[in-house]
C-alpha cells in the first residue's frame, strides 16, 4: 500500500516545515475521520490541529512499521514502533496499530491510531 507507507514517511518530515506537512495532509480527503486512541478528530482541518500541536512539542520523529495488511472489512492494518524527541530534549518510545481506510481517489479517507499506551495522545 504505498499510500499508506508514504503516510508513516511524510508524517516523520511534516514537523519540519509548511511544504513538508501539505505533502503530508495531501494524502488525505478532506473529510478524513482521524480516531486517535478513541477520540475522533473529524476533518481534514481537525486534523491539521492535531498535527500543529503535536509539532510545536516534537522536535524528531520516526516510525517503523510491518507491511499493511488487507482485512476482511475492507480497511489496512499494520503494527508500528516509534522513537520521538520532544521540545524539551526528552526522548521517548512508543508502539501500536494503525488502520485505515482508502477512498475511489486512493486518499486516505479514515486513519485510526490505537497505541499500546492508552495515555499516549491524552494531551491532544
Amino acid at each position: 500500500m504505498e499510500v499508506l507507507d508514504t503516510y508513516f514517511r511524510r508524517y516523520d518530515e511534516a514537523g519540519k516545515g509548511k511544504e513538508q506537512l501539505d505533502e503530508l495532509l495531501a494524502l488525505f480527503s478532506d473529510d478524513v475521520m482521524i480516531v486517535l486512541n478513541g477520540a475522533q478528530k473529524p476533518g481534514i482541518q481537525a486534523f491539521t490541529q492535531f498535527l500543529n500541536t503535536f509539532f510545536h512539542v516534537h522536535e524528531d520523529i520516526k516510525h517503523m512499521w510491518d507491511g499493511w495488511m488487507k482485512r476482511e472489512d475492507g480497511k489496512y492494518e499494520t503494527n508500528w514502533a516509534v522513537c520521538g524527541k520532544l521540545s524539551d530534549g526528552r526522548v521517548y518510545t512508543a508502539e501500536g496499530i494503525d488502520i485505515a481506510e482508502l477512498d475511489d481517489q486512493g486518499k486516505i479517507v479514515y486513519l485510526e491510531n490505537v497505541p499500546k499506551n492508552p495515555e499516549l495522545f491524552q494531551r491532544y
